[in-house]
């Protein structure tokens, strides 16, 4: 049997006002090689790698064996050699990477025949909403929706020059944690705004009109209940639509903070704002200020590439 190579981006989902529908993909990476073994091994590298090495309860491992075992094939051994770009459990789409991997893995050792968007398909069923997957398998700028059993997706390049800023603060939160805090129902003005936010945003991707993003990023769906545990997001959201950075939304279901900037040049520059504009908002904020950590990418407009070796 061949190994097999994958790399798949991080994402940033929801991108304000898409709760779980819309998502971009970045220029940060997790890589994968795999080949067949007498038994499973992972040599990692790169961000978290204590964590992406571990046998025990390790998500690429788990979603590898469920999907062999759904399939009706038996668990075959792999020796995993792996580096890691993408931060965890800041809301950079890290889960969706390894489950489209674990799939992948799965695919490909127990010759499942599958095509890509039935590995797609059945990351998005495990991951439970389609969003980040979509983008990650992808590429660019994705919106997807789940329709019974099928997963239908689309993805459009967004201009060349525009980069993601994401400002990560020191503490990790679990995407459940933040699920959990959001209500279960809404009223129809906050639903109505958020379809119109939405319809804007994806038509500013689609010409390259940065002038509308600062707008088009307003959610009220899930930022405003999330705010509480992502103290980063409303420090932040001030500099949306001023001196290049054309818009800011919590990344995916944070405590990460996307900034969309129209150039590498404001991007560069983003990190005395930000930093600026967190130690300006009290005692607590400047001392937050002083772990986070920013990273400077471009989007990611190609798919997933994926070879046998």
């Amino acid at each position: 049997m061949s190994g097999i190579r994958l790399r798949l981006p991080a994402t940033s989902a929801n991108v304000g006002p898409g709760f779980d529908a819309l998502a971009l993909a970045l220029k940060l990476y997790l890589e994968i090689e795999a080949h067949p073994a007498a038994e499973t091994s992972i040599r990692a590298s790169g961000r978290n790698a204590d964590v992406c090495s571990a046998l025990e309860n390790n998500l690429l491992v788990e979603t590898y064996r469920k999907t062999l075992a759904g399939a009706g094939r038996p668990f075959a051994p792999l020796a995993i050699t792996m580096r890691n770009e993408i931060p965890l459990g800041m809301g950079c789409g890290s889960s969706a990477a390894v489950l489209l991997a674990g799939v992948a893995l799965a695919a490909h050792v127990g010759k499942l025949g599958w095509d890509r968007e039935q590995i797609l398909t059945e990351a998005a069923r495990l991951e439970g909403h389609p969003d980040n997957v979509a983008a990650c398998w992808m590429g660019g700028f994705a919106a997807s929706a789940t329709c019974g059993d099928r997963l239908r997706a689309v993805t459009l390049t967004p201009p060349a020059a525009w980069r993601a800023v994401l400002v990560l603060p020191e503490r990790p939160l679990a995407t459940a944690v933040s699920r959990a805090i959001l209500p279960d129902r809404y009223g129809r003005s906050d639903v109505v705004a958020n379809l119109q936010s939405v319809a804007l945003l994806t038509l500013a991707f689609a010409t390259g009109r940065g002038d509308l993003i600062a707008d088009a990023m307003r959610d009220r769906l899930h930022q405003p209940y999330r705010a509480k545990e992502c103290p980063l997001l409303p420090t932040l959201l001030p500099l949306a639509g001023e001196a290049g950075i054309l818009g800011v939304a919590l990344s995916g279901a944070g405590p990460g903070v996307l900034l969309l900037a129209e150039s590498e040049r404001v991007a560069a520059g983003a990190e005395h704002r930000v930093r600026a504009a967190a130690a300006g908002t009290g005692v607590d904020a400047g001392l937050a200020a002083m772990g986070i950590e920013i990273l400077i990418c471009g989007l990611e407009n190609t798919a997933t590439r994926l070879e046998t070796i």
